[in-house]
């Protein structure tokens, strides 16, 4: 079967199964699911544990052996395999396969991996494994999810926090969860149990937020102005160049035009978008971005990014991140970008 990482904590209470198959990209979560797998298998009197990493010229011989020998003192053994590339290759998938058809009763097999696509996931290695055990999907936490993450972990230190408090922690720590712990733990050591000061917490947390050009995208289709500006002045800091955020924008620039005729030919809205090719989450943002711009919007918008991307290769009078900020604010529905107005 198949667990949400969050789960696993409340799974791991009632019962432990002889397989784990960990596989995500969002590292904190993968070390935290694998500590808490082998702890649970330390109080299910697994004494011993082996370790093995299948990187390049890994012998599964080795792997085989170790998932038919019992512990050095005859108890419990944890197998503790990891694949960092995330393919077994051709003996790999014959020896996981095996397994997973005939597991070990005497043993836990933990397997950690990446992010797996779809193919490997539906591969015959990882559907025995998962069949005989639990497969733990460890996903970037969204941005909605993340007030409840943060409230979790504070109450792991007796604190609590209204909304408005969880909320700046969240905006601060987006994409970025390793800095998010550090600076909740330091709340721990800062500020005293029970409901902690909206004004302390200001004072001590740092902006520590990750993002990329994709959260910047899904900012602007879904009119949320502020996010899309806040994520544009950290990468800029960071040193994101402004052609990959340019190329973003044309992208969905272009479809947007694209979808507004194919609506006016009469085309569904869910329809034209994904005839736009455009995928996973960016769809829904875009299918409301279509539906809340009128199609006038769209020239100045196409006549502002011709102006962005000759500021961006020096030609002209401007700043070229003051003018992407201009126009992420109208394409998320604000005041309306002029072409040419800075000049």
């Amino acid at each position: 079967m198949e667990i949400n990482v969050r789960k696993l904590p409340e799974h791991l209470e009632r019962t432990l199964a002889t397989i784990y198959v960990v596989h995500g990209d969002e590292p904190l979560l993968a070390i935290e699911a694998g500590d808490a797998i082998r702890a649970a298998a330390r109080r299910h009197g697994c004494d011993e544990r082996e370790v093995l990493v299948a990187e390049r010229d890994f012998r599964w011989d080795t792997f085989v052996a170790a998932g038919a020998n019992m512990g050095l003192f005859g108890g419990r053994k944890l197998v503790d395999l990891r694949i960092p590339g995330g393919k077994p290759g051709t003996e790999g998938a014959r020896a996981l396969q095996a397994y997973g058809e005939r597991p070990n009763p005497d043993q836990v097999l933990l397997v950690t991996l990446p992010r797996l696509d779809r193919a490997a996931q539906a591969s015959g290695w990882f559907t025995a494994l998962a069949a005989a055990g639990v497969a733990v999907a460890v996903y970037p936490l969204e941005r909605d999810d993340l007030p409840g993450w943060i409230a979790g972990r504070l109450a792991r230190q007796q604190q609590r926090a209204g909304s408005e408090t969880l909320s700046f922690l969240a905006d601060r720590c987006e994409g970025n969860l390793f800095a998010a712990r550090q600076e909740i733990e330091k709340l721990g050591l800062l500020l005293p149990a029970g409901e902690v000061a909206h004004d302390a917490v200001l004072q001590a947390v740092a902006d520590v937020a990750r993002f990329d050009v994709f959260q910047l995208s899904e900012a602007w289709l879904t009119g949320d102005a502020a996010r899309a500006i806040r994520i544009i002045v950290a990468l800029e800091a960071e040193g994101e160049g402004i052609q990959l955020l340019l190329w973003q924008l044309g992208e969905d620039v272009h479809a947007l035009a694209a979808i507004h005729a194919a609506m006016a030919a009469g085309t569904p809205a869910a329809t034209a978008v994904r005839n736009a090719r455009v995928w996973g989450k960016r769809q829904a943002a875009m299918e409301r971005a279509a539906r809340r711009l009128r199609p006038d919007a769209v020239l100045p918008l196409l006549q502002g990014l011709a102006r962005l991307d000759a500021l961006s290769k020096g030609i002209g009078r401007g700043n070229a991140w003051d003018d992407l900020q201009s126009l992420a604010m109208a394409l998320s529905g604000k005041p309306a970008f002029t072409a040419g107005a800075a000049s």
